[in-house]
């Protein structure tokens, strides 16, 4: 029987958590999917804080939840169907509005796959506004600071030429427990959105900020500017209430 394993460093900051790579996971080329890697890195850090007595029940209980903001992401080797990896997670040093946490998927023999840095906010779901860090102190923040090797998750500035891709209504199936458009399903929008010349490519980095909630039943027009000289795609996710996401990916 295969099992997997989680566990917190002698540090009690680092989080292993093991997984495999399954088939509904990856794209047609076999490989872990976007949206498959959003997934998981969202769900492992939901344990993390879950395997120190934080559960998102605890969190709703003190009228708190914790959203990603920001994502980047730097693909080493993106894992393949069955394979087994590590996904290591830990949280940082917070900045004065966000939360920070870094991640490194690794192979069985320690070779890094996916190398990421993440910003997350905290907020009050019901009035649906961003809370102060200094209101959370269900733990103590962490003051570690290490390198990473991926682009920094920063605003990203959306050139002016733009053109309109794709436009999808955003289903009941696209919203989780929060009451708006899961994180993961924005990897899926962008590709689905990509020309066919453009999703072959060998991509290396991808970054991501989550600017405005998606909500059941509105539309998602997309847009994207292609930089060939630059190797960059830059895109745009807007509803009739605002910019929703904007998004790079890099290739080679």
């Amino acid at each position: 029987m295969t099992t997997f394993n989680q566990w917190h460093e002698a540090d009690s900051i680092t989080f292993h958590s093991e997984t495999n790579v399954y088939f509904s996971d990856c794209a047609s080329n076999k490989l872990l999917s976007l949206n498959a890697l959003l997934k998981l890195t969202s769900d492992f850090a939901v344990q993390d804080y879950a395997q120190q007595g934080i559960t998102r029940d605890v969190l709703s209980a003190n009228s708190f939840a914790i959203l990603v903001s920001r994502l980047s992401f730097r693909f080493h080797t993106l894992p393949s169907e069955n394979q087994r990896i590590t996904i290591i997670t830990w949280e940082e040093k917070p900045e004065p509005l966000q939360f920070r946490r870094a991640y490194e998927l690794v192979a069985q023999d320690g070779t890094a796959l996916i190398s990421g840095i993440s910003s997350w906010l905290l907020v009050d779901p019901k009035a649906r506004r961003i809370l102060p860090l200094n209101r959370f102190t269900l733990r103590k923040p962490n003051d570690i600071q290490k390198p990473h090797n991926c682009m920094e998750a920063q605003k990203i500035i959306l050139p002016e030429s733009m053109e309109a891709i794709d436009q999808r209504t955003i289903r009941y199936s696209d919203i989780d427990a929060n009451g708006h458009v899961n994180n993961a399903r924005y990897g899926a929008f962008i590709m689905d959105s990509l020309p066919a010349q453009y999703r072959e490519k060998t991509f290396t980095d991808f970054r991501i900020n989550f600017s405005k909630e998606a909500l059941l039943g509105q539309m998602l027009n997309i847009f994207a500017h292609f930089d060939d000289d630059a190797k960059k795609i830059t895109l745009a996710g807007k509803t009739e209430d605002g910019n929703s996401f904007e998004s790079e990916l890099y290739y080679k």
